[in-house]
C-alpha cells in the first residue's frame, strides 16, 4: 500500500483528469466513487485496478486488498480533489473502461432501449438503472447523448452498468440489425399513428428508442420505427419527464 499526501502527486492528477471523457478513453479506465459502487463492483467480479482510500475507510475493509492490483491511501483532501462529491465516503476506485463501440458477442435478444441524443446524465443514468431493474438485456446510447462514464452518469447507475450491455453506436444501424431480426422497434412520439402504449404487446425481442429531453426523437429515427408510443395522462401536465417516460414503458413492455 503507498501513501499519498499530496494533490500534485501524479496519480492524483490522473485520477482527477479521469473526469474528462478524452482521459477516460486515452487511458482505457474510469473512477468509481462511493461505497455502493465499489461493493457493486467486487460482487460483479470487476477487476479493481487501483484502490484508493483514507487511512480510516481502509483499515476497516481490509478485505478488499484481495481485489485489488494496487492500494492507494490518501488524505481526504486527495479524496475531495478527484472525486465530485460534497461528502466523499472516502474511497474510491479505478476500473477499467469497457469498449462501448464493441459489437456485440452474442445474438441479439431481450429487451433494449435506445438514447436518441439524452442530454442529461442524470436522465442517462437514471435509465440505465431503470432498465436494469425492469430485466432489460442492454441499453444502446446514440451520438449525442451524455457520456456513459462520466462522473454524474455513473453515480446515477449506482452499479447497474455491471449487469448490463452497454454500448454507443448509430442507432440507424441497431434498428436495422433489430428489423433483420423481424423484432419491432418502438419509438416515443406523439403523432396520429402513435399507439397507446397499453395496446402494445412486444415479443420477447424489441428495442424502445427515448428521445432528447426537449426535442424528443429525430425524425429520422421516427420515420424507421414499427410503432410509435404515447402515455395517456389523465392530469394537465403537459409532459413527463424522459427518464420517468421510460421507467412506465420498460416495466409495460417488458412483462
Amino acid at each position: 500500500m503507498e501513501e499519498l499526501t499530496s494533490v500534485h502527486n501524479q496519480h492524483v492528477k490522473d485520477w482527477k483528469k479521469l473526469a474528462t471523457k478524452k482521459f477516460r478513453r486515452q487511458s482505457g479506465f474510469y473512477l468509481l466513487d462511493g461505497w455502493h459502487l465499489v461493493n457493486e463492483a467486487v460482487k460483479s467480479g470487476i477487476a479493481i485496478v487501483q484502490l484508493i482510500g483514507t487511512a480510516d475507510q481502509l483499515a476497516a475493509h481490509q478485505d478488499l486488498f484481495s481485489h485489488a492490483e494496487e492500494v492507494y491511501s490518501v488524505t481526504e483532501e486527495i479524496m475531495k480533489h478527484i472525486t465530485e462529491t460534497v461528502t466523499p465516503q472516502g474511497i474510491a476506485a479505478v476500473v477499467a473502461l469497457p469498449d462501448a463501440h464493441r459489437l456485440p458477442t452474442q445474438p441479439i435478444t431481450g429487451a433494449w432501449l435506445f438514447l436518441d441524443r439524452v442530454q442529461d446524465p442524470g436522465n442517462v443514468g437514471t435509465m440505465v438503472r431503470t432498465a436494469d431493474a425492469a430485466g432489460f438485456t442492454g441499453v444502446v446510447v446514440g451520438q449525442r447523448s451524455a457520456d456513459l462514464f462520466g462522473p454524474k452518469v455513473v453515480r446515477s447507475m449506482q452499479g447497474s452498468q455491471f449487469h448490463l450491455q452497454l454500448f454507443e453506436g448509430d442507432l440507424h444501424k441497431w434498428i436495422a440489425d433489430f428489423k433483420q431480426l423481424g423484432a419491432p422497434v418502438y419509438g416515443t412520439q406523439l403523432n396520429p399513428q402513435a399507439k397507446n402504449f397499453r395496446d402494445v404487446h412486444p415479443g420477447k425481442t424489441f428495442a424502445l428508442i427515448m428521445g432528447n429531453e426537449g426535442q424528443g426523437m429525430s425524425k429520422s429515427l421516427l420515420d424507421e420505427t414499427t410503432d410509435n408510443l404515447y402515455i395517456p395522462m389523465r392530469g394537465e401536465a403537459e409532459s413527463l419527464n424522459v427518464a420517468i417516460s421510460a421507467g412506465i414503458l420498460m416495466f409495460q413492455l417488458n412483462q
